[in-house]
């Protein structure tokens, strides 16, 4: 009899470990397109008036006057090279000139790596951004900072450009 209930809980315990993790009811919005390789990245909304014209402060008239509002990260990195500095340098400038507006930073990794290192490693890159454009003089209170780690991929595929593609942080300016 002894066995049996053995038997039963551990039955019962592999049921119960099944039901862990669910998917999440609400996925984030799908991202917009990068200004510098056209991939999607971020915000949606009205971008343009009833002209169409571009709207100041506007992700739109962000993406249109950075030269990127992405910047690219190495294997496991999360440093700010000198490519991202002048990337960041561009978008602190536009703060600057709107000091109005508020931004986030996604943070985002390659497929390799476990869900939770590369929701670290998104957090990082983005945090990594956020306080270079602190330390350029946009105050930290206008940044918020998220991480996708691997969900959002920029490039799909499997070899080393979308790997390289994926390891970023984005700039967006939400509507």
């Amino acid at each position: 009899m002894k066995l049996h209930q053995t038997l039963l809980a551990a039955t019962m315990l592999v049921a119960v470990a099944g039901c862990g993790k669910k998917r999440p009811a609400q996925l984030p919005p799908p991202p917009l397109q990068d200004s510098a390789t056209g991939t999607d990245q971020g915000a949606t909304g009205p971008q343009t008036d009833a002209n169409g014209n571009v709207i100041p402060g506007s992700d739109a008239d962000f993406r249109r006057s950075v030269s990127a509002n992405t910047v690219l990260f190495g294997l496991d990195q999360y440093d700010i090279d000198a490519t991202a500095r002048a990337i960041l340098d561009s978008q602190a400038e536009w703060l600057a000139r709107n000091p109005r507006v508020r931004v986030t930073i996604e943070g985002h990794a390659d497929e390799r790596g476990t869900r939770e290192y590369n929701l670290a490693l998104g957090d990082q890159r983005a945090n990594a951004a956020k306080n270079y454009l602190a330390a350029r003089g946009v105050d930290a209170a206008r940044m918020t900072t998220i991480s996708y780690g691997k969900e959002r991929p920029a490039a799909l595929g499997s070899d080393e450009d979308s790997y390289a593609q994926n390891r970023r942080a984005v700039t967006v300016v939400p509507n």
